[in-house]
């Protein structure tokens, strides 16, 4: 009898105890400025525990993740962000200096503390000023549930940040895009593949200990491969400017994941990708292993002026991972052909047929958002619906969930442009744009359509692309296209079956991109251009949903604007 009850309960353990149990995982990082040369040349960089990139979290599904940060950075502030996770329930986590939290000041610090509740690839990176591009990002790798399976399979697991690399300081950087004449960033000297470059030193006349390309910190980043095995490569770009192609000789890739969500795998030689997105592809290391193969990553979309290329090797084991391979590194793609770049968009449209989340067949609010570049008494700025945005004093979480609504405009933004008179193709009338700080208040629950719409700059006959990031929520990528969008036509062609679903979605040249997303995560979130430059100028929005069910504020987040001694007894 003993035995029998034994069993049963034995029996009821294994049918009801949890598979897993969620875990905490616990950082504990120190930030501040180090004298580095990732492409050669030597600058300050932006470091975490000594390193750029920084520490790579690693966690599973359901984790609860805790970041202690200690700003060490002497004279500077700041807020990171953690890039893609939606911070259910924990939106003072975001790490939007202005939005979430007030900024973290020199010599304090900042537990971050957050649910990871999805598997995938993210990012973290600097959301203060324009820090980002100074070094401070890292990746962030969520692995699935135990007894839960892939549909796809592999051998390994590896993680490539590609970024763009600039010789002058972020302040020297920001002074030039503030002041009258307008003083523009320029292309950048140098592309990164994990923190790696390499600058042509003999360029320019430089010493030997302001550019030396012997430099192990700049010697090319390789990644070791077993001549057989299929390799998971989650690759993301955190440039602060540049849109890239990343390749890899003689192999192809098959992409099987973006932004955290499986997608219906489709091979390519060039992945294009741009700031903000992480894609998972897969590799065979099936070709000759004797020798070495290059990884390169180019700048597209725009004129790769004096950029030198990113260079890494893809090493077949036993071969040394400093063996250069014995052909020329090869080209990337053409730099202004626009139709691969909007092809694979279009490929990846649509979802993993086992993972179909299929999105509210109707909106309840359509929002145009019109891309613009303009002038306001003779500064330069970028803007939407031709008002450009800035930041309260006041993070807007804490106004909204205080009601201090003195501290940022009350009167609503515009929601489309003159559809029928505005031309994308021409430049915009000089002075046609205002600034304001106002938000998009949406109601909690509904469904709400954004269509970007990209248009001329105050170039001639120059349009840019805009890779756009929604913190807070993933949204389904409901179609691309072409010149204008017709909300009486382009509607009917939406993807409304098996859409993607994303973070971060490219803006291309002269086009429009149509997404829609659900309104439920309480908060106050930012949805931005992703190149530093542009959200320094002015392109991003607000939006404001369920703000009474946010939980109580804590104290660690306030201290700026009207928020000083907000906490304190």
């Amino acid at each position: 009898m003993f035995l029998k009850l034994l069993a049963l309960c034995l029996f009821a353990f294994l049918i009801y105890a949890p598979i897993a149990e969620a875990r905490i995982r616990r950082y504990k990082w120190e930030v501040k400025y180090e004298y580095k040369s990732p492409d050669c040349y030597k600058k300050l960089v932006i470091t975490i525990n000594g390193k750029s990139p920084g520490p790579t979290i690693l966690a599973q599904e359901g984790d609860t993740v805790i970041v202690e940060v200690t700003n060490k950075l002497l004279l500077e502030n700041l807020a990171i962000h953690w890039h893609g996770i939606r911070q259910i329930g924990t939106p003072w986590s975001d790490g939007t200096e202005g939005v979430t939290q007030c900024p973290v000041v020199p010599g304090d610090t900042f537990k971050y503390e957050f649910k990871v509740d999805r598997a995938g690839t993210y990012l973290y990176h600097a959301h203060y000023g324009m820090q980002r591009e100074s070094g401070l990002y890292g990746s962030i790798r969520v692995s699935v549930r135990d007894n839960f399976t892939e549909p796809f399979a592999y051998d390994y697991d590896r993680s490539i940040i590609l970024t763009d690399w600039y010789h002058k300081s972020t302040y020297e950087q920001a002074t030039g895009l503030s002041s009258k004449p307008f003083v523009w960033v320029g292309e950048p000297q140098s592309l990164l593949i994990q923190g790696k470059g390499r600058f042509n030193c003999s360029s320019s006349s430089l010493k030997a200990d302001t550019c030396n390309t012997s430099n192990p910190e700049c010697s090319p980043y390789a990644i070791t491969v077993t001549p057989g095995k299929t390799y998971r490569l989650r690759v993301a770009s955190l440039t602060a400017l540049s849109a890239l192609s990343f390749q890899i000789e003689g192999h192809n890739m098959t992409v099987v994941e973006a932004d955290g969500h499986y997608v219906e795998p489709f091979v390519v030689k060039n992945l294009f990708i741009y700031s903000g997105e992480t894609y998972s592809v897969l590799i065979k290391a099936d070709q000759d292993p004797s020798r070495n193969y290059w990884m390169t990553t180019n700048v597209v979309s725009r004129t790769p002026v004096n950029t030198s290329e990113g260079l890494g090797f893809l090493n077949y084991y036993p071969n040394h991972p400093r063996r250069s391979p014995p052909t020329d590194a090869p080209a990337g793609p053409v730099w202004n052909d626009t139709a691969p770049r909007l092809n694979q968009s279009l490929a990846i449209k649509r979802a993993h047929h086992d993972f179909i989340v299929t999105p509210p067949t109707t909106s309840d609010r359509v929002i145009v958002f019109l891309n613009t570049q303009n002038e306001i008494n003779g500064y330069r700025r970028w803007s939407v619906n031709n008002v450009s945005f800035t930041l309260p004093h006041t993070p807007y979480l804490i106004a909204l969930k205080k009601k201090l609504h003195h501290v940022f405009s009350q009167t609503p933004p515009p929601e489309g442009y003159d559809f029928v008179n505005y031309d994308i193709y021409v430049q915009n009338p000089i002075n046609a744009t205002t600034t304001s700080n106002a938000i998009y208040r949406l109601g909690f629950n509904t469904t709400v359509d954004i269509i970007l719409q990209n248009a001329n700059t105050m170039l001639a006959k120059n349009s840019e692309t805009h890779p756009w990031h929604l913190h807070g929520h993933d949204f389904w990528v409901l179609g691309y296209g072409e010149g204008k969008f017709d909300k009486n036509v382009d509607p009917k062609n939406y993807n409304l079956v098996n859409p993607i679903m994303k973070n971060t979605v490219p803006l291309h040249p002269y086009g429009w991109t149509a997404l829609r997303f659900k309104a439920d995560n309480p908060g106050a979130w930012l949805f931005h251009c992703h190149i530093e430059s542009h959200f320094y100028m002015g392109m991003g929005v607000v939006f404001e949903e369920g703000i009474n069910k946010v939980g109580e504020l804590p104290s660690s987040i306030m201290g700026c604007g009207e928020t000083k001694g907000f906490g304190k007894p």
